[in-house]
């Protein structure tokens, strides 16, 4: 079962995208078979799981209309990626990342957003979501395009803080590095997120952490923030903690 506001948000979903089609697409000859193709164009039919998980990565310019696509995707997409059934992600760029929903009228995009936010506040709840939470936390921020609003509302719970561990661990393998910790995020909304994430971490993450006796993960995500230099001059990597 889903939370109360994840629910409605999906039945918003429902409502705001229902009867959408992009009726003059022709699809791909070489990669969509004609009657996966006729999904697109043909409003009120189901489609199947395969078929929406098919369309929601592939790359845009595999579409004559790809917005008119994923609005016609949506209803289905949404309540895949909230129960589990899309199967995967995080394996591609998710195709509400690619186009400019924004832009549409403010219904649709409210939709949008409301669904992401309350997508990620139900998986925090969960011990085990349906697809990795650091997956599910790229998605939502890369189809956003911010991470601010998703690391300022993650709540306060053993489960949210357990989560927070992780994600935590996962993303210093990549700043440490100075690279970025999401893999599919492409405009150049991507720097500001990174270095959102960045601050965050160094401050309120790196409290929450301590927090829970989370002390050397802590003082990594710290860490991270500092220039090359000074950061691996540090004398935390000569620590015992540092090496076990």
């Amino acid at each position: 079962m889903f939370s109360p506001a994840l629910d409605a948000a999906l039945a918003d979903i429902d409502t705001v995208f229902s009867g959408f089609a992009s009726p003059d697409e022709t699809g791909c000859g070489y990669c969509h078979a004609p009657e996966e193709t006729a999904y697109l164009r043909t409003p009120h039919v189901h489609v199947p799981v395969d078929v929406v998980r098919y369309y929601l990565f592939e790359v845009a310019d595999h579409f004559d209309d790809h917005a008119a696509a994923m609005r016609r995707l949506l209803p289905q997409a949404a309540r895949a990626m909230a129960d589990g059934t899309l199967g995967s992600i995080g394996y591609g760029a998710h195709g509400l990342s690619r186009v400019d929903w924004r832009s549409w009228p403010a219904e649709q995009a409210a939709a949008i957003e409301t669904f992401l936010h309350a997508w990620w506040q139900d998986a925090l709840t969960r011990p085990e979501p349906p697809y990795g939470i650091d997956d599910i936390f790229d998605t939502c921020v890369t189809i956003a395009r911010t991470v601010t609003p998703f690391l300022d509302r993650w709540v306060r719970s053993p489960v949210a803080d357990a989560h927070l561990v992780h994600c935590v661990d996962v993303w210093l393998y990549d700043l440490l590095s100075d690279s970025s910790p999401f893999s599919w995020w492409y405009d150049g909304s991507e720097d500001a997120g990174v270095a959102d994430l960045r601050t965050w971490l160094a401050g309120p993450g790196a409290a929450r952490l301590r927090a829970q006796g989370e002390d050397d993960l802590a003082t990594r995500a710290e860490l991270q923030v500092l220039p090359d230099d000074r950061r691996w001059a540090h004398p935390y990597w000569s620590s015992p903690s540092a090496t076990n």
